[in-house]
């Protein structure tokens, strides 16, 4: 079970003092609402009707090398790189500009099906293609599903797989950014001062959120101040790759009472965190969940407080260790 969480914790001085609420976060664009794709997910015996279909565009994240050994017929390779930031924090957002081009070389446009097949090796890759539906639907595309089990899986189940390069004709789509989707640090920091009614769900492992791991790139241990650890790896299932049923999963998140009211998900990057927002928002229809794309990476560089953070000397021992 999720931990209570407390917001009584005192910020450093210098955050933005103002109240601020989810829905008021700053928007850049408004991208037209359109019906959600009623199949967030969609298995690997369902894709051939899919891939009849003109309207489909399926999108293989994995490396080129991956997708030039073998890739689901008529899928085209758009990296996860291509959606991912610097070295520094692969979790901030890319430019619109960035965007527009992955997706329009893809042929990607309004009004598409629109399929992400992930490599399907492990919940991690299922997280890539969270982070890239999410990233898609920030842009304005609402006929989205992953494929879940990915590539391998829509092998295993006797799907074929193509060695040849798919051309598609350039699309005009331009990308926009829908800041409603998305919450950065200041934001974030300012909503925790006020003592905001919001969940912060740490999707990353255990470990992490105890304070006893982190990532390189990360520049402290520990967690958010008021954050609650869900390990995004307890929605899948025994073999660690394909989601629990849909009923299982909008049952875990109803036991958590995050059916509905505000949350922020976020881990280090943003990557375990989009499947915790994919399974509260798509899955289970709390339309009120934002993503935290920086995630600890960038919080850890500021000078704002954390939770679980050890203190000097155990975190000089843990370094070691790392």
């Amino acid at each position: 079970m999720l931990k209570p969480i407390l917001f009584a914790t005192t910020l450093a001085a210098g955050m933005l003092a103002s109240s601020v609420s989810l829905s008021a976060v700053p928007q850049t664009a408004k991208p037209a609402v359109v019906a959600t794709a009623s199949t967030p997910v969609v298995k690997a015996a369902d894709l051939n009707q899919a891939i009849a279909q003109k309207n489909v565009r399926i999108l293989d994240i994995r490396s080129p090398q991956e997708y030039a050994a073998g890739h689901i017929p008529g899928a085209v390779n758009t990296p996860y790189s291509d959606f991912r930031g610097p070295k520094e924090n692969a979790g901030a957002l890319r430019t619109a500009e960035d965007i527009t081009k992955v997706l329009r070389q893809a042929g990607v446009a309004q009004g598409q099906h629109i399929i992400v097949a992930h490599a399907g090796k492990d919940s991690t890759d299922f997280g890539a293609a969270a982070r890239v539906y999410w990233t898609l639907k920030a842009g304005g595309l609402t006929n989205l599903s992953v494929l879940d089990g990915g590539t391998l899986g829509w092998a295993a189940a006797g799907g074929k797989l193509d060695t040849a390069k798919v051309d598609v004709a350039p699309s005009q789509f331009n990308y926009v950014y829908n800041d409603n989707m998305i919450v950065h640090t200041n934001a974030l920091a300012s909503l925790i001062k006020e003592e905001k009614s919001v969940r912060l769900l740490d999707a990353r492992p255990e470990g992490f959120f105890k304070g006893e791991k982190r990532v390189d790139m990360a520049a402290r241990y520990g967690t958010l101040p008021g954050a609650e650890s869900l390990d995004s790896a307890a929605f899948f299932g025994s073999d660690g790759k394909t989601l629990k049923s849909p009923d299982q999963l909008r049952a875990l998140v109803k036991l958590e009472k995050l059916d509905n009211g505000e949350v922020v998900s976020f881990c280090n990057t943003g990557h375990w965190a989009a499947t915790n927002w994919f399974i509260v928002s798509e899955i289970a229809g709390n339309t009120n969940v934002k993503l935290y794309p920086e995630s600890v990476v960038e919080w850890s560089k500021t000078d704002l407080p954390m939770e679980n953070q050890p203190n000097r000397v155990k975190a000089l021992l843990q370094d070691a260790k790392r």
